[in-house]
């Protein structure tokens, strides 16, 4: 059996696979701040053989959380003689022009405890000025003093010869064995000083966190029985082991919400949809991300905080393109100073939870007014939900305030949410180019499924698909996916020059140092593929656009043919091309992936059931426009391959509800996946 749990804002979900594709999911409230806890809950919950794990994934919210709520480690940070203050000024980029509330982000080590040593490297990386051990000594016991608990060293240039780094962190370990260290070396091996220095201060500042958690999780498992292989999902939409993780965890700051993006590809490549977007609405947050020809979209441009007076804390490491809101079905209904109806981004999250939880939350939230409106029934609920406290606590907030009807009321308030998450899916879609019509969308997890017909219809997509498992999709995504280890190096070259035998050679160094990285982790030669990119731009410009070098080696034929893709796909990034100005690489990113055996998901059998076996009950449900309409509700589990499905009618599961709306149909394919045809 292979498993794999993942922990989101208000459950915590899994997922097993037997070794005949047989899928099981299951379900626990997620147990902050002793997060493991509820992973061993989970899988007791779903009575999982131990002895028979043979492969287990892990998704994880502690590092954003550590992150996001500044509860990580007291950090401080050595750094080249003259460029102490580098971090503190970052960048003077506004996220509006013209926002006067712009404030700049709190640096996560403070002034004193930012020190300088005395050493210099060149921007080739030749050694200007020789370490100074010395330097390093004084501010080590400097740091003892002080209580510090992690120390992040960035030197200047250190992506082009990391030797005073390595130098740098031996000593520490040395003088000070127990403190926990980051070199930025170890990180990102890519240039811009600032956004190096704060990916490394940040991995340094949740280390100790993330190894505590991944030490008392390894050790929680091995306990109850399960000594397989263990390996945790990254932020780059690929997993690495338990060993790798506690050193670099800032890779794991995406962990959990990545991997349903990647089930998503993985599930368009199964059914031939190599276009889709993928859609998650948990209890807390929706996230969304665009997947053009069956490849996840990477970015190293990340930023945590970012909102919109502060321009966040940038993180230098590959992460799946993912847009994030703060709606899901725990988002609370408020009125602003506005006197405006809002939704989001404040949530029940797990305790107490909506108000139909019955655990003493009063603030109504998407789940209750879903229940009002009969597209959620109370008979799915662990507990008897009280619909008078439902109905009275949307009376107080949103009926009263705006004399209209609790209905109308809870109507707005899933109207107010699918606005929301419509902005988020323009963002990654009209936003950046594409057309949404020429996609499928992919919609999963606990609200997905509920929201994703409507939204589809809004932006003139055809086709939506309800995968298997929905609503614990993301846990089925860490199942499909490969070990991924990315290696970004800044490696300038310009085209006007012989360029092709140094390319050529660093692309072999980068496969090579992959390919003992892999085999010190079990996984021979064979089992190992490399994509290679190259970031481009023109001369003098800022940033760049990635493209893949498709060939094996470079020559003065196919550099042509690379440069073609760059124009057209900056053209399609910047709505402009400059054909006659010079081009130069800047980045090569070398994507290693690591294959793991999978098992084959299970197709259903030849079957079929009559209506009165699968219709459970009629209902009365609201739908926007139409007004109260009788609706069929269908039980999941009784559905069979080819079922047909008119609206208006909702499929119906313990841990969610696919809505069909008048108009569209439904069909189940052969791996029961839930085919929603928008246009009829």
């Amino acid at each position: 059996m292979r498993i794999a749990t993942d922990i989101g804002g208000t459950f915590t979900d899994i997922v097993t696979i037997d070794e005949k594709g047989q899928i099981s999911v299951n379900k626990s409230n997620t147990t902050p701040p002793n997060f493991e806890k509820g992973v061993i809950d989970v899988i007791k919950k779903a009575q999982v053989p131990a002895g028979e794990v043979v492969h287990f994934v892990h998704g994880t919210t502690v590092v954003i959380n550590a992150l996001t709520e500044k509860k990580g480690a007291k950090t401080a940070l050595l750094t080249t003689k003259g460029f102490r203050d580098i971090y503190e000024i970052a960048r003077g980029n506004r996220p509006d022009l013209f926002n006067l509330r712009f404030e700049k982000s709190q640096p996560f080590v403070p002034r004193y405890l930012r020190r300088e040593v005395e050493e210099r490297m060149d921007y080739m990386g030749g050694v200007v000025t020789p370490l100074n051990e010395a330097d390093v000594a004084k501010w080590v016991e400097y740091f003892k003093k002080e209580g510090v608990e992690a120390v992040a060293v960035v030197y200047l240039h250190s992506y082009r010869n990391e030797a005073h780094e390595r130098q740098t962190v031996e000593l520490i370990k040395k003088l000070w064995p127990e403190v926990f260290v980051t070199a930025s070396y170890e990180v990102t091996r890519e240039w811009r000083e600032y956004e190096r220095t704060s990916t490394t201060v940040l991995n340094s500042y949740i280390k100790p966190v993330a190894s505590t958690y991944v030490d008392k999780l390894g050790g929680e498992l091995e306990a109850i029985g399960i000594g397989c292989p263990k390996y945790i999902m990254q932020s780059n939409g690929g997993t690495t082991t338990f060993a790798q993780a506690k050193e670099t965890p800032i890779n794991m700051v995406e962990s959990g919400p990545v991997a349903g993006i990647f089930g998503a590809a993985m599930l368009g490549r199964m059914l031939g949809e190599e276009k889709v977007i993928g859609f998650d609405i948990g209890g807390t947050t929706a996230k969304c991300s665009l997947v053009d020809g069956g490849e996840v979209k990477v970015t190293t441009e990340y930023k945590i905080d970012k909102t919109a007076i502060t321009a966040g804390h940038p993180i230098k490491v590959p992460v799946v393109d993912i847009v994030e809101i703060g709606n899901g079905g725990g988002s609370i209904a408020w009125i602003d100073e506005g006197k405006s109806l809002r939704v989001g981004p404040r949530s029940a999250g797990a305790f107490p939870g909506p108000v139909a939880y019955g655990l003493g939350g009063d603030a109504p939230t998407t789940t209750d007014a879903n229940l009002v409106v009969g597209r959620l029934s109370p008979k799915n609920f662990e507990r008897p939900v009280d619909m008078d406290k439902v109905r009275g606590a949307i009376k107080n907030v949103v009926a009263d305030p705006f004399e209209i009807s609790v209905e109308e009321g809870a109507l707005g308030i899933i109207r107010i949410a699918n606005s929301n998450m419509l902005n988020a899916l323009k963002l990654i879609s009209v936003r950046k180019g594409y057309d949404p019509r020429e996609f499928t969308l992919v919609a999963f997890g606990g609200g997905g499924p509920m929201h994703a017909a409507f939204l589809a219809r809004e932006l003139g997509i055809k086709k939506v698909i309800i995968p298997i498992a929905a609503p614990v999709f993301s846990a089925w995504g860490m199942l499909m996916s490969d070990l991924r280890q990315d290696d970004v190096k800044t490696f300038q070259l310009s085209f006007e020059h012989d360029i092709f035998d140094d390319l050529n050679a660093e692309w072999e160094a980068l496969e090579a140092k992959a390919y003992e990285d892999y085999a010190e982790k079990g996984i021979s030669k064979d089992k190992v593929r490399f994509i290679r990119n190259l970031d481009m731009r023109y001369h003098g410009q800022e940033h760049t656009v990635k493209i893949v070098q498709d060939f094996e080696r470079m020559n003065a034929a196919n550099a042509e043919e690379i440069k073609a893709k760059f124009h057209a796909a900056h053209e399609k990034e910047f709505s402009f091309k400059l054909e006659d100005s010079g081009v130069e690489i800047v980045n090569l990113h070398l994507v290693t992936y690591g294959q793991t055996e999978k098992v084959a998901i299970r197709e259903l059998p030849d079957e079929t059931r009559p209506d009165s076996e699968i219709i459970k009950e009629t209902r009365d449900v609201l739908f926007e426009g139409a007004g109260r309409l009788a609706t069929p509700i269908y039980a999941m589990e009784k559905l069979y391959k080819g079922v047909k499905i008119t609206g208006p009618a909702i499929i119906e599961e313990v841990s969610s509800s696919t809505i069909i709306y008048p108009g569209m149909d439904a069909t189940m394919d052969k791996y029961g996946n839930i085919v929603i045809n928008t246009e009829v």
